[in-house]
């Protein structure tokens, strides 16, 4: 029930119609019996200087910022996190008293479905991850906190593969990257004890598509973890592919749900967040 005294939180985004977060965020508000309610905000790139200040000025008491501001909102925060500022964008922002602060909740949204998979030691593994856009940051970034020995980026374009490498070096981190052709995959491959999508390919409606072939799938090792950042459909194809191997598949809605977790840990400062409401709300939505 929404009252005079209702705090605000809510998601920006040019257009925002399609997020879920509205969705798991009040799902979890509502259980956990808070006085919250979680907006969809449509901010046209235009607006967006505007429309900050004006969150400010209502009281918002923080937000999720999805395409196409990950980026551009960046200058207009008081400051932001290390782990932002190694991705690239900023996915979470939160009122404190000096302003707003930004920072990405991605990357522990993609490392924590992996830490329930493998709870070993990750020094030795190598990460192949397909597609250089700003997921992929994320992963890469991901990848370095789960302390993976080599991280291989693969795509279609030399020049932004190029590009995405020089985009890390002069970041305060260690990165183990190397980035390859299209063309080097059967090579690479058989070496992945995981393998990442962060590529729009498969994704609904294209429900038929998948990055790799079947002949290229069959080129891991049946341990290789395989793990597609898509969430719709569920199971993508690239995933079938795997779980036809036997391998163990993780698809994107467990990254969604963690890093909506992850956010409202930062706003309500509390660690009990009932994941498992999140994550019933978004498969009767999307698959009832």
């Amino acid at each position: 029930m929404i009252t005079g005294t209702t705090k605000l939180l809510g998601v920006i985004g040019y257009p925002v119609e399609h997020s879920l977060s509205p969705l798991m965020h009040n799902a979890a508000l509502t259980k956990m019996n808070l006085d919250f309610v979680y907006l969809p905000l449509p901010i046209a790139p235009e607006n967006l200087a505007t429309a900050i200040a004006g969150l400010a000025c209502i009281g918002l008491q923080g937000f999720n910022v999805t395409i196409p501001h990950k980026q551009t909102i960046i200058p207009m925060l008081s400051e932001i996190s290390d782990l932002a500022r190694d991705v690239g964008a900023v996915n979470t922002v939160v009122r404190r008293k000096d302003g707003w602060w930004g920072t990405n909740t991605d990357v522990a949204g993609f490392i924590s479905p992996l830490q329930t998979t493998h709870q070993g030691d990750w020094s030795d593994a190598r990460a192949i991850i397909l597609g250089y856009g700003g997921a992929a940051r994320a992963v890469v970034v991901g990848c370095i906190q789960l302390g993976i020995k080599q991280i291989h980026v693969v795509g279609r374009n030399l020049s932004k593969l190029t590009d995405f490498l020089h985009s890390w070096q002069n970041l305060p981190i260690t990165v183990n990257l190397q980035v390859h052709s299209w063309d080097d995959l059967s090579r690479i491959l058989p070496q992945g004890d995981l393998l990442v999508n962060t590529t729009p390919v498969g994704m609904y409606p294209h429900i038929d598509a998948s990055p790799l072939s079947a002949a290229e799938m069959m080129l891991l090792r049946e341990n290789t973890i395989v793990y597609d950042l898509i969430y719709t459909p569920n199971p993508t194809k690239f995933l079938s592919l795997a779980q036809a191997r036997g391998m163990v598949a993780i698809d994107g809605l467990s990254m969604l749900i963690q890093q909506g977790v992850a956010a409202l840990k930062i706003w309500l400062e509390r660690d009990d967040i009932p994941v498992e409401v999140m994550g019933e709300v978004l498969r009767q939505h999307l698959f009832a």
